[in-house]
């Protein structure tokens, strides 16, 4: 419903008392950190704009819609170890965003751990997440499509759970009912590193899904759990699309014939997706959806991905998965690249920049995609499946309800 209408000025956790329930945090205003950047269009475009987003679902397949610290080397630390990741609620009421795959903590859960995905952290931030969610009515948790379709008609937005990686877990199969169950609708089977279902994107040899990986994705096709697979190794990737028995979601990735990076994956393993009835949304986190075109990361290189894959596989298979968060994204690399090595992910020859321009945060995101779509003159049928057409056909097809 374009702009949304339904939020009223809540601010995540106002129910307690800051300093006595929580250290605060000072955050920059979320959306405004760096001068937004529109596509330049005609009066009779911004006014397709302006119609389209009333008319049309928009879902963000995988970001981060919280806020960073504003004295982020100060602050970053102590903010995730207390585990309250602020929604920025306001930030989303500016956007187009209708539903967004919400990845909570991710690899940065290191609530009580150094390494991060403990089961027990893993629970402690989305127990406080939805704490939060529950004393507000403006985004509201999704956990069947109607969700997605209802929050569209009432200017509000559905925030649907999921975990990037299946580690926390462990070796206990039965914990996929059990996230299903406390609302969780996606996951990922395996971030950077490797887990007991099989091999992350950052390891040099890829031995492809395990037995127990294979017996994960047979009980998340039962349950209903949407499979991710963008940090997996290839064959990892390969093994799992081709052992589900529903189609997968690459939630956040870009082509690698593009841009030769780890991040990215190979036309083989895109192809394998569409072929299965899955998605591939394109990404947008920093130094990830570069070309050789376009080397600084920004909406232009990231639409060169868009473009390529939908050439390749159609455009019943594309969609978008930003990646994006309201704060200083290149600043949280940096930090994490201390703590855990990411070399050789970004690939080489290309120009490091401090945020990416059009695509800074999930609010100016949506906001250029529909720019984009309609300034290279997308017919409203072809915007509808990959703005939220794409991904609503898939969850169909795994979700039970």
């Amino acid at each position: 419903m374009g702009i949304k209408t339904a939020y009223q000025d809540y601010q995540a956790f106002q129910y307690l008392e800051a300093e006595k329930d929580y250290t605060a945090i000072e955050f920059p205003v979320g959306d405004r950190r760096v001068p937004e950047f529109l596509l330049e269009l005609s009066p009779m475009e911004e006014a397709r704009v302006a119609a389209l987003a009333e008319q049309l679902i928009y879902i963000d397949a995988h970001s981060h819609p919280y806020l960073l610290p504003r004295e982020f080397d100060k602050d970053i630390a102590a903010y995730v170890r207390q585990g309250r990741m602020a929604c920025a609620y306001a930030e989303l009421s500016r956007s187009y965003i209708d539903a967004v795959f919400d990845n909570l903590l991710d690899g940065m859960c290191t609530i009580q751990s150094k390494r991060g995905w403990k089961w027990e952290d893993v629970i402690y931030d989305y127990g406080m997440r939805m704490c939060d969610l529950a004393h507000q009515d403006f985004v509201i948790r999704c956990e069947r499509v109607d969700d997605i379709y209802y929050a569209h008609s009432v200017g509000k937005i559905a925030l649907i759970p999921v975990l990037e990686s299946a580690m926390p877990i462990e070796n206990e199969v039965d914990r996929v009912d059990i996230l299903f169950g406390l609302g969780i609708r996606q996951m990922g089977l395996v971030y950077s590193e490797s887990n007991a279902l099989g091999s992350g994107l950052r390891e040099d040899k890829d031995g492809g899904l395990t037995k127990f990986g294979q017996d994960v994705v047979e009980r998340m096709n039962k349950t209903g759990m949407l499979i991710d697979v963008s940090h997996c190794g290839v064959q990892t990737a390969l093994d799992a699309i081709n052992c589900s028995k529903k189609p997968l979601l690459i939630s956040h990735v870009g082509s690698r014939t593009l841009w030769d990076s780890r991040r990215m994956m190979p036309d083989e393993a895109i192809i394998a997706c569409a072929k299965k009835g899955g998605v591939i949304a394109v990404e947008a986190s920093p130094h990830t959806t570069m070309t050789k075109t376009n080397p600084s990361h920004s909406i232009f290189s990231v639409m060169e991905h868009f473009e390529y894959i939908k050439n390749l596989v159609g455009i019943d298979h594309v969609a978008f998965g930003m990646d994006a968060m309201y704060g200083d994204h290149v600043g949280l690399h940096h930090y994490f690249t201390k703590e855990i090595s990411t070399q050789g992910m970004q690939g080489s020859g290309f120009t490091e920049v401090e945020y990416v321009k059009g695509l800074e945060n999930p609010t100016e995101a949506s906001k250029n995609i529909f720019r984009y779509l309609v300034m290279r003159n997308y017919s409203k049928s072809d915007m509808e499946k990959v703005l939220s057409g794409n991904i609503i056909r898939v969850l169909r097809k795994n979700w039970p309800i």
